[in-house]
């Protein structure tokens, strides 16, 4: 009985996120309201709140459970190695990047998503030796920023560019930097 249960909630929930990132490309994250999103997916109020405390929990409630959000902080391997990972997720998931970081999207979810990788990248420059400073913050910023900003021109543009391409461009640009100023130790 259980089974059927999950399958029902896991369906709602479906159709809930399903019905927000419609929305979402349609009227831009700010214009969406819960009462849309209930219409859209064709749920009561009582369901929708039974699942979700607002608009803003359908949005950012899977997140948590993406590993590559939360990887043990590396000491050796390749620098920010969750960078193929997480555009390898975005291409699987374009019309909701698109939503979200896009020119329709909200600045709630892109600072939501530069917050949860600033904690990433900051946790690995820690633990790769970096002492905690205000250039360490700065640097954390600059790499935040090239990411997203990739991220926001794949989602905008209509370019073919793959997630390899992607990867390799901001690694081009970015890991010297970051070598530079793990070095300076």
């Amino acid at each position: 009985m259980s089974g059927k249960v999950d399958r029902r909630v896991r369906r709602t929930r479906q159709a809930i996120h399903r019905a927000l990132v419609e929305l979402v490309l349609e009227k831009g994250y700010d214009g969406v309201t819960v009462t849309d999103i209930i219409e859209r997916a064709d749920v009561g109020r009582s369901t929708f709140y039974a699942h979700f405390t607002g608009k803003q929990e359908v949005l950012f409630g899977d997140l948590g459970g993406l590993a590559f959000l939360h990887p043990a902080p590396s000491t050796d391997g390749p620098l920010l190695a969750f960078t193929l990972p997480v555009f390898e997720h975005v291409a699987d998931e374009r019309s909701l990047v698109r939503a979200l970081l896009g020119r329709r999207g909200g600045a709630a979810i892109v600072a939501r998503g530069e917050q949860m990788l600033a904690r990433v990248v900051r946790e690995e420059f820690l633990a790769r030796g970096a002492a905690p400073s205000v250039f360490l913050d700065l640097t954390v910023t600059c790499v935040v920023g090239a990411f997203m900003g990739l991220l926001r021109e794949w989602a905008d543009g209509d370019t073919t560019t793959t997630p390899a391409d992607l990867d390799a461009a901001f690694r081009a640009v970015v890991i010297p930097g970051v070598e530079a100023v793990l070095a300076r130790r």
